[in-house]
C-alpha cells in the first residue's frame, strides 16, 4: 500500500508529523511526501532514516521536492507528536534585522518598492532566514503597510520567527496595528543576534 503526503507550505515540524502519521497506517510500504523548503526536506529524510525506513529524493523541481520512504515490516514508530524536533539545515542560521520601512536613502517611494521586493525575494529564498527582527521605522511593515504583510506571513508560515520591537511598536502607536509575528525586547533581540551565523541589517 503506497500513502502520498503532500506537506507543501507546512512549517516544522508538521511534515515530520503528517510523515508519521502516514507511516503508522500501513504494515509496510511506500509513503511519498512532498515538501518545498529545505528544512523539511531534511528533517523527514533524518527522521525516516531515524526508524530504519529507506529514504531517498526522487523528485526535484525548485523547491519542490518527493521524497520516497519504504517501510519493512516490523518498524515501531513508538514516538509523540510532541516529542518531534526539526533541526534547522545547513546554512540557516541567518537574522535579518530590518531597521526602516525603507531601502536605502534618496526617493522614498522608490525605497518602499525596494523592501517589498527584498521581502517577496526572501519568500523565495533558500535556506530561508532563521529569524527576521523588525526595528524602528521598520516596524511598519509587519503593522501598517499591507503591501508587505501578506510576504511576511508567507515567511512566518514558512517557519521564519518574525519579531517586531516593543518599544519601537510603542514610539509610532503601532502595538495594536501588529499584523504578523510577535512583540520582542531588546535582550531577545540581543540574544537573535549573537547567536546568529550571520547578521544581515537592512535600511
Amino acid at each position: 500500500m503506497d500513502i502520498k503526503v503532500d506537506a507543501k507550505g507546512l512549517a516544522c515540524p508538521m511534515p515530520v508529523i503528517k510523515t508519521k502519521k502516514a507511516l503508522e497506517e500501513i504494515e509496510s510500504g511506500v509513503v511519498e511526501v512532498t515538501v518545498d523548503d529545505v528544512a523539511p526536506r531534511e528533517n523527514v529524510i533524518k527522521f525516516a532514516k531515524s526508524l530504519n525506513c529507506e529514504a531517498e529524493v526522487v523528485s526535484e523541481d525548485g523547491p519542490v521536492t518527493v521524497i520516497r520512504i519504504k517501510k519493512g515490516e516490523n518498524v515501531n514508530i513508538d514516538i509523540n507528536d510532541e516529542d518531534i524536533t526539526c533541526d534547522l539545515p545547513s546554512g540557516r542560521g541567518e537574522v535579518i534585522a530590518i531597521m526602516s520601512n525603507k531601502i536605502g536613502s534618496g526617493n522614498d517611494e522608490l525605497g518602499a518598492v525596494l523592501i517589498k521586493g527584498f521581502l517577496f525575494a526572501q519568500t523565495e529564498a533558500s535556506p530561508l532566514p532563521k529569524s527576521i527582527l523588525f526595528l524602528n521605522g521598520g516596524v511598519e511593515l509587519t503593522t501598517i503597510n499591507e503591501a508587505t504583510v501578506e510576504h511576511i506571513k508567507t515567511l512566518e508560515s514558512k517557519g521564519v520567527e518574525i519579531l517586531s520591537c516593543g518599544t519601537c511598536l510603542d514610539y509610532y502607536g503601532l502595538k495594536d496595528e501588529l499584523k504578523v509575528g510577535s512583540i520582542t525586547n531588546m535582550y531577545t533581540i540581543v540574544e537573535n543576534m549573537k547567536s546568529a551565523s550571520k547578521v544581515v541589517t537592512i535600511g
